[in-house]
């Protein structure tokens, strides 16, 4: 897109028309971990609704898509405003199956063990574990990643490959940042540990989230035709972009601090950032709206 183009844009209709299909980020763009954001909702709606495309929401959760629809139903994403959910969980989860021979011990708060149900796995301690998954802290309105330092030292002396479910580094939760696993994920290659990622930016969620799109549209649908919606630099902005999908940024989310007055991003601090972080979006919007 030339720079000569505004990047700027009034809402998703301005886009809209070019688009067979979008992959939508959920946490950042459609709520905030406390509640839905309306306007963000009904833009989808009217998306689905008005063009006829394909909605997937697609998310660095760290469980399966079932327990991620029962979150969006709880925050009152309404059920019409996306087709289908894929999740950070659901590679993840296909990637134990596929080495499901390797006891596993899981770094994270319990409510994350939907993760393994129905895998033909072992979960295990420290002592038993041949690889360890991370789905974030155990009390992340607490703890830091600098509490796993000891904990990854020993895992590192053992050359425990550490699997990162959710690579995202922090989140809003209301108004409060939370840190991610990608935060223990982060400490741990610094340390020189292997690490896997399987979420935003990475190919794996991509190729899913595109066979469902593909699944959902009854052919498959070129990468041309389908826009990306997200507000992380590091996870949807790289991700689109690495994938070759063009990308619509949310910039009043994570990074809203950077782009001045909320509601209101300033273009050329937009411009900057992307070029600093050697990335492109299509278009850029505080805020999903129609």
């Amino acid at each position: 897109m030339s720079t000569h183009n505004p990047l700027l844009v009034p809402g998703l209709s301005a886009l809209a028309p070019g688009y067979k299909a979008v992959l939508c980020d959920v946490w950042g763009v459609l709520h905030n971990g406390v509640s839905a954001f309306p306007k963000a909702c009904e833009a989808l709606q009217r998306y689905r609704a008005e063009t006829g495309g394909k909605v997937v929401l697609i998310t660095n959760a760290p469980r399966p898509s079932p327990p991620i629809l029962e979150q969006l139903a709880r925050l009152y994403v309404p059920r019409d405003a996306f087709d289908a959910v894929v999740t950070s969980g659901d590679v993840t989860r296909a990637q134990l199956q596929a080495h499901g021979d390797v006891p596993v011990m899981h770094i994270g708060p319990e409510r994350d063990h939907s993760l393994f149900e129905g895998l033909d796995l072992t979960l295990t301690d420290e002592a038993g574990a041949g690889q360890a998954v991370c789905t974030g802290l155990v009390d992340d309105e607490r703890e830091t990643p600098e509490d796993y330092r000891a904990l990854l030292e020993r895992m590192i002396a053992r050359d425990l490959p550490l699997l990162c479910a959710n690579p995202d580094i922090v989140v809003e939760r209301g108004d409060t940042l939370i840190w991610c696993a990608g935060a223990i994920a982060r400490l741990y290659e610094d340390l020189g540990g292997r690490v896997i990622i399987l979420g935003k930016p990475h190919a794996p969620i991509y190729e899913a989230a595109l066979a469902r799109v593909a699944e959902l549209a009854g052919e498959p649908v070129a990468k041309a035709d389908i826009l990306a919606i997200g507000d992380g630099l590091p996870t949807d902005i790289r991700g689109a972009v690495a994938n070759e999908i063009d990308v619509l940024f949310i910039t009043g989310g994570i990074h809203g601090a950077d782009f001045g007055l909320t509601g209101a991003p300033v273009e050329s601090l937009v411009r900057k950032r992307l070029e600093e972080e050697g990335l492109r979006a299509r278009a850029a919007i505080a805020g999903l709206v129609w």
